[in-house]
């Protein structure tokens, strides 16, 4: 919705399959989005036909059937929900005017958004595993634009959860949402020094996904990383810790078993500032002469263990410094 009014009504209902094979050694994949029983065959046949072409790879195959997920716990992450277009119009909706309503300095909108999804995952080898799952997630956002001396900015926020009992009220989005895009405003240059430099959660993100690709099994055996010879070594300060949790119930980034059916575990990324597991997948793996950790496909629920302070007790505590909300 834009200022109370419907812009756009979707709904999409789609399939794919993805087929990997194996011979002597050599890869070959291929997709689908038509699933009947001739296009899967045909699918079948391409990925066989890519394999004779393919350069034999010895560090190549299925992932070892000893670290696959033969046996799937229910991670409570289908969560249905009757929402009808009128009512997810009117969530939508709600979320918009909140935010339009907050501060007169709020002077546009670009509208509120509600989104909800089914998913089903269902993976099988030719090891005997066949394990599959179902899982929703549903979200509510804003996106407000604010004026201020000539100055105009604009933010967003949103709520996303497996179950609608989850997600924040429209209200909370709308109000969050026009608190992000004023404090936008009136920006003060700093002069030239040494400050302390905090980053805010959205972009704290990003720099982790850093760290993600720099401990990834590809960029260690393909020696392209930086911590390339830190496995063990203390990387970052001793007070952080980054945890996995692949079973968190409705965890947003739960899963049982990773992309190529290897089961996910908990695992300590980051134990005190100290680097303790590479990412990998089954042919990184192969090619370090180690073990899957289940990674094919990313991350699983990332925790990280800080000081325990709030973002108002950083600003207090740092005084003067640099709050970074942005990158380019």
């Amino acid at each position: 919705t834009r200022y109370g009014e419907v812009e756009n009504v979707e709904f999409n209902s789609d399939g794919a399959l993805g087929i990997t094979v194996y011979h002597q050694n050599r890869k070959g994949s291929a997709s689908s989005t038509d699933l009947s029983p001739q296009a899967i065959a045909r699918t079948v046949q391409a990925a066989l036909d890519i394999a004779r072409y393919t350069s034999p790879d010895p560090c190549a195959g299925v992932a070892d059937k000893e670290l696959l997920a033969f046996e799937a716990p229910d991670l409570d992450l289908f969560h249905p929900a009757e929402v009808s277009p009128d009512e997810a119009i009117e969530l939508a909706a709600r979320a918009e005017q909140a935010a339009l309503q907050a501060d007169k300095r709020i002077t546009n909108t670009e509208g509120g958004s509600f989104n909800s999804h089914y998913g089903v995952k269902v993976f099988g080898n030719s090891h005997g595993m066949l394990q599959g799952y179902c899982s929703t997630r549903h979200s509510l956002s804003s996106c407000v634009i604010a004026e201020e001396n000539g100055d105009m900015e604009r933010d967003y926020a949103y709520t996303i959860g497996r179950a609608m009992s989850d997600l924040q009220t429209p209200e909370w989005v709308g109000a969050d949402c026009a608190r992000r895009t004023l404090s936008r405003l009136s920006p003060r240059k700093l002069s030239t020094m040494k400050a302390p430099v905090i980053f805010a959660n959205e972009v704290a993100t990003g720099l982790f996904g850093h760290l993600v690709g720099a401990i990834a099994g590809g960029a260690v055996y393909r020696k392209s990383t930086f911590l390339l010879d830190s496995l063990g070594k203390q990387i970052l300060p001793d007070w952080l810790t980054i945890e996995e949790h692949p079973h968190l119930l409705k965890g947003l980034a739960s899963t049982p078993f990773d992309s190529e059916g290897v089961r996910t575990e908990r695992r300590d990324i980051i134990k005190d500032g100290i680097l303790t597991q590479w990412l990998l997948t089954s042919y990184s793996a192969r090619k370090l002469g180690l073990k899957s950790t289940g990674h094919a496909g990313g991350i699983h629920n990332w925790r990280i263990a800080g000081q325990g302070l709030s973002f108002e007790q950083m600003l207090k505590e740092m005084g003067t410094g640099l709050v970074v909300t942005e990158l380019m």
